[in-house]
């Protein structure tokens, strides 16, 4: 029996690759800009790619394309299939000149650093000419960084659909303030009312287009930064009350400069911690040592 023919794909990845842009930035005038091309040639393309579907992708309101309900499943399938070809070629790229020149690994705010640093430690020892950039990213900018694949490896709370998480560890948030914070004065057990009254020292979201907030965010004065660090700096100077990483602030705790706020229902909470491998089994070799190191690491002796 003759092989089946090869099954040609109607449309094409660079269409693909436009039609994600388009939707990712909106508007026909961003996405040329975004990609180098004229306006007219996103416009031909986004027309062809159309003409191969039985189902409309888009629509217009304004000057915004906007997915229609078969557009936002056929968005999902392109990005994944976009994300599969990089993969594919970037691996090529690896089986070619050997462990990869640049590794690029997001840690989310709420991880702690020992275990990172030591990791990083031990991968410098195996492969010295590997460069290594470590992001720093909180709440929606660790999921950006893993969606757009500007990173290897993801250390991260919540695993985007796709993507397969393994558990690290547990951070436990605490409710924190200075020793002589006016609310420790009332030497009580703290309501969500008492808390409104004073000042929240939050996190700030490092994601550009989908800011996410996360926590009890019932304070009507808030003051953000950009690091756990900064805040625990805050709380030391008794500008507020916050809930960070209980390993963020061990030593404090110790020595009685901050003091856990004995809430009533907002208690301590868990959260758990996963690795993400972007590309998975197609990863380089650095990124999977690297991986390997981390759960080892994490796990301790």
């Amino acid at each position: 029996m003759p092989a089946s023919p090869p099954v040609i794909p109607k449309i094409s990845l660079e269409q693909w690759a436009i039609f994600k842009t388009l939707v990712d930035e909106g508007t026909f005038a961003k996405a040329a800009e975004k990609l180098n091309k004229s306006q007219s040639s996103v416009s031909y393309a986004m027309s062809a790619l159309q003409a191969a579907l039985p189902t409309a992708t888009l629509q217009q309101q304004g000057r915004r394309a906007v997915l229609t309900d078969a557009g936002k499943l056929l968005y999902r399938h392109a990005s994944q299939l976009l994300a599969q070809a990089a993969a594919i070629e970037q691996a090529a790229s690896f089986l070619a000149g050997g462990w990869e020149s640049e590794i690029t690994l997001v840690a989310d705010a709420l991880a702690p650093l020992a275990p990172v640093l030591q990791a990083l430690e031990q991968f410098s020892a195996h492969c010295p000419s590997t460069r290594v950039r470590l992001l720093e990213t909180s709440l929606s900018g660790t999921d950006e960084a893993l969606l757009n694949r500007q990173c290897q490896l993801a250390i991260m709370p919540r695993v985007p659909p796709g993507f397969w998480p393994q558990p690290l560890c547990e951070i436990t948030m605490l409710p924190i303030a200075r020793a002589d914070h006016p609310l420790h004065q009332l030497k009580r057990a703290l309501s969500e009312p008492d808390l409104r009254l004073h000042r929240q020292i939050v996190l700030r979201d490092t994601g550009l287009k989908r800011e996410q907030d996360a926590g009890w965010l019932g304070a009507a004065q808030r003051w953000t930064t950009s690091h756990f660090s900064t805040s625990v700096a805050a709380l030391q100077a008794g500008l507020g009350f916050a809930f960070v990483p209980e390993h963020q602030v061990r030593a404090a705790l110790a020595s009685g400069d901050l003091v856990q706020l004995p809430l009533a229902d907002l208690q301590a909470r868990r959260i758990s911690l996963a690795l993400v491998v972007a590309d998975g089994e197609l990863a380089g070799p650095g990124a999977k040592f690297l991986a390997n190191a981390l759960r080892v690491c994490f796990r301790g002796p």
